[in-house]
């Protein structure tokens, strides 16, 4: 592990970008999901239709399977001049294609997930919320936007937590396309040297990642029951 510290803290590193980047625009990209699904109205009952199939979908397709789709999807398009090439093989910010395909993957696929707990997040808030913040004269939008949405926010903190370990860990599907991270700098240090030195080392990074933020999830839910068993919403 020692001999090649520097190839696994690489690759290490590009698996805790990847974590970070597809965690964060997974969270937005969730809770736009969760409001377009709670849009009232019959005229909007088509975008509210769309949004649940799109959840659905996705969370009934492999992650893997969706990295493939996407990596050699953007690729095929870029290359018969159906989209720019800038679009169908990115390299944003220094970044390879490869990162930016597990990007996309991971971000379409957590936030199908995302998005379901943000809507039981939601429907947890009492409806009375809704109908003060309504009484007040706020439209649907303002209410959800100060009142309910913040509210929801911080009931869900810990299943999003939850959800971004298990984001983190489905990073290593990304070395299906060739990204070095750390289960691919693993497998190549195997593949070179018949050791199982590099997945070792692999495994222990995932758990410095893994680990705190488990004990942050017990820890948000501990502060959740106590506020619950003080009567505070």
């Amino acid at each position: 592990m020692w001999d090649h510290k520097d190839e696994i803290l690489d690759g290490f590193w590009i698996t805790i970008k990847l974590s970070l980047v597809g965690g964060f625009f997974a969270l937005i990209w969730g809770l736009i999901l969760s409001l377009i699904r709670q849009l009232p109205g019959k005229v909007l009952a088509p975008f509210r239709w769309i949004t649940i199939g799109y959840i659905d979908v996705l969370r009934g397709i492999p992650l893997l399977l969706v990295i493939l789709l996407i990596s050699n999807g953007l690729a095929t398009l870029a290359s018969e001049g159906v989209i720019p090439k800038e679009i169908g093989i990115p390299q944003w910010l220094g970044e390879s294609d490869p990162f930016w395909y597990g990007v996309i993957a991971l971000t379409l696929t957590y936030g199908a997930y995302m998005a379901e707990v943000y809507r039981a997040g939601i429907e947890a808030v009492p409806r009375g919320q809704m109908e003060a913040a309504r009484s007040l004269g706020m439209s649907h939008g303002q209410a959800m936007r100060y009142v309910i949405v913040p509210q929801a926010v911080r009931k869900v903190v810990p299943p999003l937590l939850n959800d971004f370990i298990a984001l983190t860990k489905d990073t290593a599907l990304i070395s299906a396309i060739g990204l070095a991270e750390t289960v691919q700098v693993g497998s190549d240090l195997y593949s070179q040297f018949f050791s199982l030195s590099g997945y070792t080392a692999g495994a222990i990074c995932f758990l410095v990642l893994t680990l705190p933020l488990a004990r942050l999830v017990d820890w948000q839910i501990k502060k959740q029951d106590e506020k619950f068993q003080r009567g505070i919403p």
